[in-house]
């Protein structure tokens, strides 16, 4: 017997007549969530994000979705036996690595979310920053000081890009036509060549551009912790920046609030960084006053 025949009726209908507002808050509005984590790596758990994406489809609201796939590019680059370093949280990608980051990213985790997003009834279209030349990406570039001489030397990342034009053009055709565009961070050079990009700082670009009500980052934390490890729901850009320069704000943790702030800069009204393990973390935050996770906004 499924969870939803065992709820009292009576119940089932209160909880819809409570997500009212909020389905009214969010009508017609874009909602960009990046989907990352080892959330993913959970077929159940992916099942249920389709769901509730679809769910947010058919409640009038134009849900983007962005993804990762760091776990899975590692696990195929050691199938290959193929070897990676990381400098401050960016994979460093030669040619080769690129390859297979394109490959598992467009390819395998890109088309996998559509299918589970068209099984439970909507119509996905799996793309990427390439698609349209939708994200022209440049160079990263990042300096380290090395510990025995304390020199600053240049790091040099291969083929680690950054965002640095949208082009809409692709997503203006796709969105408010019932289909989810299902984003892949891959991105394309001045060239034409190939960029990867982490995944939260494509997904604050596109939600920047598209000027979106809400971005959601789904991660493996339950949000911004203060410094006795304990949940901050709200936090305002200043907040934010304040914490970072004492330290409460620290390593992975920083590159993501950045993001969250450069998206407000861009435009987007509120971003929230929630814990994608949570069952139905998207309809807890968009669909019930309770909310997940830590709301940054301006």
């Amino acid at each position: 017997m499924s969870t939803a025949s065992k709820t009292d009726p009576q119940e089932q209908a209160r909880i819809l007549s409570e997500a009212l507002p909020h389905m009214q808050r969010y009508d017609e509005e874009i909602i960009v969530v990046k989907y990352g984590g080892h959330a993913m790596g959970l077929e159940e758990t992916a099942r249920d994000f389709a769901r509730d994406v679809v769910l947010l489809e058919q409640a009038g609201i134009n849900p983007v979705v962005v993804h990762g796939g760091g776990p899975q590019i590692a696990a195929m680059l050691k199938k290959l036996n193929i070897k990676s370093e990381f400098v401050d949280g960016l994979r460093v990608t030669d040619q080769s690595t690129v390859e297979i980051v394109e490959m598992v990213l467009a390819g395998s985790i890109n088309k996998q979310i559509v299918g589970y997003i068209n099984a439970a009834g909507g119509k996905a279209i799996g793309l990427c920053g390439k698609d349209g030349n939708m994200v022209q990406a440049k160079k990263v570039t990042r300096t380290t000081i090395d510990p025995d001489s304390n020199i600053e030397k240049a790091v040099d990342l291969g083929f680690v890009g950054e965002p640095d034009k949208v082009d809409l053009f692709v997503l203006n055709a796709v969105l408010g036509k019932e289909m989810i565009p299902v984003l892949a961070p891959v991105a394309t050079s001045a060239e034409g060549g190939t960029f990867n990009v982490n995944a939260d700082t494509f997904a604050g670009a596109i939600a920047g551009a598209l000027k979106a009500k809400r971005l959601l980052l789904l991660t493996d934390v339950p949000g911004v912790l203060d410094k006795d490890k304990k949940l901050i729901t709200d936090l305002s850009v200043a907040d934010a920046r304040r914490l970072i320069a004492d330290g409460t704000i620290s390593g992975g943790m920083i590159p993501k609030v950045e993001t969250c702030i450069y998206a407000l800069d861009a435009g987007v009204e509120g971003v929230v960084i929630m814990d994608g393990k949570v069952p139905h973390a998207v309809l807890l935050e968009l669909m019930t006053d309770h909310g997940v996770g830590t709301l940054i906004h301006r």
